[in-house]
């Protein structure tokens, strides 16, 4: 079981502690997903990785994000993409740009490679959303997106996309019908089962891959524990 500190508030992506604290144990339970991620699928390694949630605010971005900075930590060339183009985070995240993006790719305005930014690590590179479109469900379901993932899975090892939740639009689904795999991440305090449960048939509806689920938000009630844990990996989803 892997654990962190409580995440703020309000939705907004927390401070990378995998690039602020890497020896911490925080970053270390970033490390165990990373393995859990690379080794427990024998034979059939995901590369392209949405992860979603199924709401608003249950901490999607912050770990698409420090899931990104652990695979490129262990010298893994990796890409992480913003695939949210209605409240797109990962710029913010890593206090990067948002001038180009996913979206000039996808609209035909500039090339794959010239849209990808160099993020804080040597093996970790941005393609942040660009300028929001009005019509982000149109622009994921056409083959310049498959184009586009096509591209980065032949240029990283590892691409991590960060999807709006799976409840709110289509667009999570559309992108995980065209991944190798997917994190659900949950807030274990505030999301009622029921949309647990309606985020997986919804993926598996589509044929996506379910890997796992991260949940937030753990409340320990072992002796020794004590406060709010952040995070657990559960490799399957019951």
């Amino acid at each position: 079981m892997a654990l962190l500190k409580r995440r703020p508030r309000g939705g907004e992506p927390r401070p990378l502690i995998t690039l602020t604290d890497p020896d911490g144990g925080a970053a270390e339970d970033y490390r165990s997903l990373r393995t859990s991620l690379i080794y427990s699928i024998a034979g059939d390694r995901p590369r392209a990785i949405a992860v979603s949630s199924p709401g608003p605010g249950e901490g999607k971005s912050t770990t698409a994000a420090n899931l990104a900075v652990s695979l490129a930590q262990a010298g893994k060339s990796t890409l992480v993409v913003d695939a949210d183009l209605r409240r797109p985070q990962i710029h913010a995240a890593f206090s990067a740009r948002n001038l180009r993006g996913l979206v000039n790719v996808l609209v035909g305005e500039m090339p794959f490679a010239e849209a990808v930014q160099e993020g804080p690590l040597v093996d970790l590179s941005l393609l942040t959303s660009g300028p929001l479109p009005p019509n982000p469900a149109e622009l994921l379901s056409s083959a310049g997106f498959s184009g586009v993932l096509d591209e980065a899975r032949r240029s990283f090892e590892y691409v991590i996309l960060d999807t709006p939740p799976v409840g709110a639009v289509a667009d999570a689904s559309v992108i995980a019908a065209q991944s190798d795999g997917v994190l659900l991440v949950i807030d274990t305090q505030r999301t009622r089962k029921s949309s647990v449960r309606h985020a997986a048939h919804e993926l598996e509806s589509v044929g996506a891959r379910l890997l796992g689920t991260v949940m937030n938000n753990v409340r320990a009630g072992r002796r020794g524990y004590h406060g709010y844990r952040g995070y657990y990996y559960s490799g399957g989803y019951y």
